[in-house]
């Protein structure tokens, strides 16, 4: 057993315990805490086994599945691929341990409903990043929908089920253009070959040399479903409504990895599948990712909500992430890529460190909060190191990464550059605005109580009762405190995630020019 088929089955085990504890909530956290904690630890040996000068594929396995019709459960990831397994299994136990503080399920839900459905979601999310058949890709693509849609539906807001419903159907609908694509890819294998396969290496060979009309048809069933997945505008609806309604644990994993899917596929299907659709259609394709960093930051810019603040910040880095693919330079890829990992860090923290005041104040709208500071200096702390990689400043993790993107694709795409700094201005803006709405100036909102009151003591005037504001306990800075870490480590040293993913990176590039 390889090390991937180990990171797949473990949480699918911790899952199927998690489930008999269910009437014990306290047993079922320690447990779900235990599994989660063990996932991270087995990235260690598959990080350090896995060489970036060696195969493209490492850590392979298959096994027929459908053999008539050339189906393979295959698993095997690249530099890529292994740096989206780590952070997912990096944000997991924080999702976990975020339960009964930032996050507060429903009185008639048991955690370990909730807990069994995050490991499930963990393994199917792992098991997409490493599939290395298409099909098989399909179809983990849209299982991945069922556990999100009853996180979401099961345990989010007051409109849960209608974002759910439009979660669910946006990215089905993505991923049933992308079968009727990958069928003709089958198809035109079986002309070539005599044989149909699904194998990803070998469509690969195959769909590169397809007339350019045939690859432009074929590349517009794959990028549409990994557009509506990213999301890119326009097809970015979904995401608001849905990460304004999902419990805080299920945001992060949301728009910290799921939407990674869509940006991955680009790298893994559309470039070096279909190469020269990638080079016509690249010019839309920049236009939209332009169009998403200036739409999604003016709309963060003017969001009354923090989690849909936080959504209206991940469509603004997703357009700069997608700027960064297609671009086709080594420097922004690469830029691209580590964007994909440090987006999932600074983003997961940011939505984690907004539960935590969320659950403190019992409201998400930015305006029933002020000079927060005061009374929680610790998680103030906490929330400026989260904004500071938000807007990608000096010394924090998204800094590289988007001066990578900037720097690269400036060298083919000067103008779509430019507009996109534009970016930046504004990620300093909104996310400074929040900070001051939240932390600094007088306390309003959560006013102080007169008369026995005491430090900290707080008034939550939408719910007309007293509240107890207080600091970071022990638990929460075990949450927070390794993210920060991160945060800040990476923005000093990012050199082993280059290291790692600059080869992959350098063999997406080749096939897309030409290379095998």
């Amino acid at each position: 057993m390889t090390w991937v088929l180990a990171l797949i089955l473990w949480p699918l085990a911790g899952a199927c315990v998690v489930t008999g504890l269910r009437r014990n909530d306290r047993l079922a956290t320690v447990t779900a805490v235990v599994f989660s904690l063990v996932e991270l630890a087995m990235i260690i040996p598959t990080w350090a086994t896995y060489h970036p000068g060696g195969p493209r594929l490492q850590h392979t396995s298959s096994m027929d599945w459908i053999p008539s019709f050339g189906v393979h459960i295959s698993f095997g990831i690249d530099g890529i691929a292994l740096v989206m397994i780590a952070v997912i299994a990096f944000l997991v136990p924080i999702v976990i341990g975020a339960l009964g503080t930032a996050d507060k399920l429903p009185q008639d839900r048991s955690a370990g409903g909730f807990l069994a459905l995050i490991l499930v979601q963990e393994a199917i999310t792992i098991a997409v990043f490493a599939a290395t058949d298409v099909f098989l890709f399909y179809v983990l693509f849209e299982i991945m929908l069922i556990p999100m849609y009853f996180l979401i539906g099961g345990y989010g807001g007051a409109n849960r089920q209608y974002a759910a419903v439009k979660f669910f159907l946006y990215s089905f609908l993505g991923g049933l253009i992308m079968l009727a694509s990958a069928i003709g890819a089958y198809s035109l294998a079986a002309d070539k070959l005599g044989h149909g396969t699904f194998d990803w290496a070998t469509l690969v060979t195959v769909v590169r040399d397809a007339p350019a009309s045939t690859q432009i048809w074929l590349f517009l069933g794959f990028f549409l479903a990994f557009a509506i997945k990213a999301p890119l505008v326009p097809f970015h609806t979904w995401l608001p409504d849905a990460a304004g309604e999902a419990p805080i644990g299920v945001a992060v994993l949301l728009v910290g990895v799921l939407d990674k899917v869509g940006t991955f596929g680009f790298l893994r299907y559309c470039l070096p599948m279909f190469p020269q659709a990638s080079k016509d259609l690249a010019p839309l394709v920049l236009v939209l990712a332009v169009i998403g960093v200036l739409y999604g930051s003016i709309l963060a810019a003017g969001q009354q909500d923090m989690k849909r603040f936080v959504a209206y910040v991940s469509i603004a880095h997703f357009g700069f992430i997608a700027l960064g693919i297609f671009a086709f330079t080594q420097q922004a890829t690469v830029g691209a890529v580590t964007y994909m990992l440090n987006h999932s860090l600074a983003t997961g923290m940011l939505i984690v460190v907004l539960g935590l005041v969320i659950a403190r104040g019992g409201s998400t709208r930015i305006s029933d909060y002020g000079g927060m500071y005061k009374l929680t200096p610790l998680l103030g702390g906490m929330l400026l190191i989260a904004g500071l990689s938000t807007l990608s400043l000096p010394g924090t993790n998204s800094f590289v990464s988007e001066f990578l993107v900037l720097l690269g694709a400036f060298e083919t795409q000067p103008v779509y550059s430019i507009l996109a700094t534009v970016g930046m201005v504004l990620a300093a803006a909104y996310v400074l605005w929040l900070y001051q709405r939240l932390m600094n100036g007088p306390v309003r909102g959560t006013a102080l109580v007169g008369a026995g009151g005491g430090p900290g003591a707080a008034i939550a005037p939408e719910l007309g009762a007293r509240r107890t504001i207080r600091d970071l306990g022990g638990r929460e800075l075990a949450i927070l405190v390794p993210m920060a870490v991160l945060v800040i480590g990476l923005g000093f040293y990012p050199q082993p995630v280059l290291d790692t993913v600059t080869p992959s990176v350098d063999a997406t590039l080749s096939a897309l020019n030409g290379g095998q």
